[in-house]
């Protein structure tokens, strides 16, 4: 478990509807936090159970690992809580920094149709990849109340991660490359 050979964290909670990762986080030596069943379908979104576990739980951060990214390494891990006890953020979220040529609903980001840049000089887009992300306890509960959007909410910063553990799985496509990738990153 990459949470526990980081050494960065107070405690390591899994946060689950489901009696299984119970089992899974006392084999490991973790906590478990069980997530009410009315979380725990697809009206739920992360907003509801992140502040579920919030105010559950007193803790200066939050810093989730998110599960759809298993390239996420122990040094990615400590980089990022190194970058959020550096400087002072109510969310830091995790970003694959892309620099090449990149379009939203037609029109160029970081790119002109009036000359044609070298990819290496553009100024790189931030994809948020969910890889790891973190959020201060305070401003996400008071956010949460207030209805306003809780996880983008108060200073925001952006911690570029390598390309390999910004890979999510999202489709059957993405798990198969992740298991080709599998060991480029890890040695196990």
């Amino acid at each position: 478990m990459r949470a526990k050979q980081s050494n960065v964290f107070d405690e390591i909670w899994v946060n689950s509807e489901h009696e299984k990762f119970k089992e899974i986080a006392l084999e490991e030596n973790v906590q478990f936090h069980k997530r009410p069943e009315i979380l725990a379908n697809n009206e739920a979104t992360s907003e509801d159970f992140i502040y579920e576990f919030l105010i559950n739980h007193n803790c200066d951060y939050l810093v989730q690992l998110h599960s759809i990214a298993p390239l996420l390494s122990v040094k990615d891990i400590q980089r990022f809580s190194s970058e959020l006890k550096t400087n002072v953020y109510d969310v830091l979220l995790s970003v694959d920094n892309i620099q090449i040529e990149c379009a939203y609903k037609g029109k160029p980001v970081n790119f002109t149709y009036s000359e044609k840049t070298n990819s290496q000089d553009l100024e790189p887009i931030q994809r948020i990849t969910w890889s790891i992300s973190a959020w201060r306890r305070l401003t996400y509960i008071d956010s949460y109340d207030k209805k306003k959007c809780a996880t983008y909410n108060g200073k925001v910063g952006y911690y570029p991660i390598n390309t390999l553990a910004s890979h999510i799985i999202k489709t059957q496509d993405d798990l198969d490359i992740a298991n080709k990738l599998w060991s480029l990153v890890f040695d196990d």
